[in-house]
């Protein structure tokens, strides 16, 4: 089946790779357009712990600074893994979305041995830290990257509506679902998800798809890469 994966390059093509493996045919066609802010500032003075709510949080991280001994704590497991490869020592999976991380946090960190510093795009800043600080915590959020939607659906995903050989498409967050909505709907292209199936990361996700229809819309059962992957069937073998 060919599948639509719209989240940015760098973390679409890992997705890419594991439907490979599953036999389907992955299209990548990021809806959003991730630029790393080269000149952001990231002051770790009394910082006890990193948070990343994004694989995205911890490569601008990463660019900006060599430390990679302070305690990260992911969000789910893809962050993690990226927080691994790029170094650092000591990662904490928090299994799920943002509301989970905080949760998570609060169970294990302690208020009084310091502060603690989200990486953040434009898009996350604020709320983590409003919420950690609701439970006793000091939160500074360091806003690293920007994500903005494209501007138009990108060519290889239209000729695939187009042609009506697209089976599925994968949504990984609220914004991106509502970027696709309205980029097929301008497109002119809406009526082709009829006939597709729509596997969404969150119900907020499915929800933000809408006035669009389509044949079957999934829901993860957890908000992570893994679970959004478990809704796809192995390809069947051929002949």
């Amino acid at each position: 089946m060919r599948l639509l994966i719209t989240r940015p390059e760098e973390d679409a093509n890992v997705i890419a790779g594991l439907l490979r493996a599953r036999g389907h045919m992955p299209i990548v066609a990021p809806l959003m357009d991730v630029q790393i802010r080269e000149d952001a500032a990231v002051t770790l003075d009394g910082v006890q712990a990193l948070l990343a709510t994004s694989a995205n949080g911890v490569r601008a991280f990463a660019q900006r600074t060599s430390r990679r001994d302070l305690p990260l704590y992911a969000v789910g497991p893809q962050t993690a893994e990226t927080a691994r490869s790029a170094g650092f020592k000591t990662v904490l999976n928090a299994e799920g979305d943002s509301n989970a991380l905080v949760e998570f946090v609060a169970g294990h960190a302690d208020p009084t041995k310091g502060m603690l510093l989200h990486a953040a795009g434009t898009e996350t800043a604020g709320r983590v830290r409003q919420a950690l600080q609701g439970k006793g915590f000091s939160v500074e959020t360091a806003v690293l990257y920007d994500a903005a939607p494209v501007a138009k659906l990108p060519e290889n995903a239209l000729a695939v509506l187009q042609d009506g050989t697209l089976g599925g498409v994968l949504l990984f967050s609220p914004r991106s679902a509502k970027t696709f909505a309205a980029l097929v709907t301008e497109a002119k292209v809406a009526t082709a998800c009829d006939k597709l199936e729509a596997y969404c990361i969150s119900a907020a996700t499915a929800v933000a798809l809408t006035p669009l229809t389509f044949a079957r819309v999934a829901v993860a059962g957890v908000p992570n890469q893994e679970a959004m992957l478990a809704l796809i069937a192995p390809a069947a073998p051929g002949p």
